[in-house]
């Protein structure tokens, strides 16, 4: 295979996106063949490629070796189970699934190992997280101890809930901030640091809109060596801020805007601890700023490297089965929340999904939701 013919299933913000960055050439390697939305109006601009309004209708034609899934959140799990049990080499919008039974379902189907299954977590490509996973893998920072992610800066109006009925309900998104919005950084969470061992979150319903799900989100984590972790989102809060802190035995490293800032300390502070006979000294810092050029290829380097992972074998920045962990955290925010309690990872996903279709149930949209079908809403997809 020379080139990879892709089709996109979902026209809306990001479907068309990639659309079009794919036409334009950045994507080597890459064609696109064949595009889907149940919209007709969205297909018109698309002259040379074959058109459908039915995904599963697209993924078994024959028009095309590879789809990328850019719907509503549920059907991200049925069509992903449809590409991938029919060898379609399948890229998934975040989140891969709205909770964590319908992750491992999907996961499950990805039998075909030949068949290349990625995830759009683009945020793995920004240099600033690169270099610091690097930080942390590679030593440099010893031990971490506590872990701050304050990310604030996704202010939505109430236009903005009021342009889609899928959007902020439980039957069409299945959460709020946490599964719209959030789901880069909770990847990013969990990339970087691991997945912790105790949640307790506190999410507010509607705080700042006249919606169903969650808009206001402070939750605390624990982890196996008994670092903590604090994270705080909300679409409420202007103009918000995105600052992530790392407290480590070699210092503190800050990422807010470009770059990285590093108050590095040179002993561990633990040792400098056990060592010093005085009782207010501190560990002597070095002051290190490390550069970053921009915010690295995003959503392109994911498709390059999809396009890459199946003509030549490369390895995937964002393998699919690994975005279970940013919906195991989602979920267990909001279990946590519900609940009134402190979760133990990992969460029970049947439990959660059987509290998701209560709430479904109970929803004032779910109605609205069922006439139309997540996936028939395909046009409609988008931050």
């Amino acid at each position: 295979m020379k080139e990879v013919k892709i089709g996109i299933i979902g026209l809306g913000n990001m479907g068309s996106a990639h659309a079009k960055n794919i036409i334009e050439g950045k994507v080597p390697g890459a064609k696109l063949a064949a595009v889907c939305d149940n919209d007709d109006k969205r297909l018109e601009s698309y002259k040379d490629q074959k058109h459908f309004s039915c995904g599963e209708e697209m993924i078994k034609s024959g028009e095309i070796d590879a789809v990328i899934i850019a719907t509503p959140h549920y059907s991200h799990t049925t069509l992903g189970i449809i590409a991938l049990e029919a060898g379609v080499h399948t890229l998934v919008e975040k989140p891969i699934s709205v909770h964590k039974a319908d992750c491992e379902r999907l996961i499950a189907a990805h039998t075909n190992k030949d068949v290349v299954f990625a995830a759009m977590f683009n945020q793995r490509t920004d240099p600033r997280y690169i270099k610091l996973r690097e930080l942390i893998t590679s030593g440099q920072l010893g031990k971490i101890n506590r872990v701050n992610w304050i990310i604030t800066d996704w202010f939505r109006t109430a236009q903005y809930y009021a342009s889609g009925g899928w959007r902020a309900t439980w039957g069409g998104e299945g959460g709020g901030v946490l599964l719209n919005q959030c789901p880069h950084q909770l990847d990013l969470l969990q990339w970087l640091f691991g997945m912790p061992v105790e949640v307790r979150s506190y999410c507010q319903i509607g705080r700042f809109h006249d919606i169903e799900v969650e808009d206001d989100v402070t939750t605390y984590l624990k982890y196996e060596n008994g670092a903590t972790g604090v994270f705080i989102t909300t679409t409420g809060e202007a103009p918000g801020t995105n600052r992530l802190e790392v407290a480590a035995e070699q210092g503190k490293v800050i990422i807010e805007g470009e770059g990285i800032k590093w108050t590095r300390n040179e002993k561990q502070s633990t040792e400098f601890s056990n060592e010093t006979d005085q009782g207010f000294a501190k560990p002597s810092t070095w002051e290190i700023s490390i550069p970053t050029q921009g915010f690295g290829e995003q959503h392109i380097g994911i498709m390059k490297n999809f396009v890459d992972a199946i003509l030549n074998g490369a390895e995937l920045i964002a393998p699919a089965a690994e975005g279970i962990n940013s919906v195991e955290l989602a979920n267990s925010m909001l279990y946590s929340s519900f609940t009134d309690t402190t979760l133990k990872l990992p969460l029970d996903g049947e439990a959660y999904e059987a509290h998701l279709k209560k709430l479904i149930a109970e929803s004032t949209h779910v109605k609205e939701v069922k006439e139309t079908g997540p996936a028939n809403l395909a046009g409609t997809y988008g931050n």
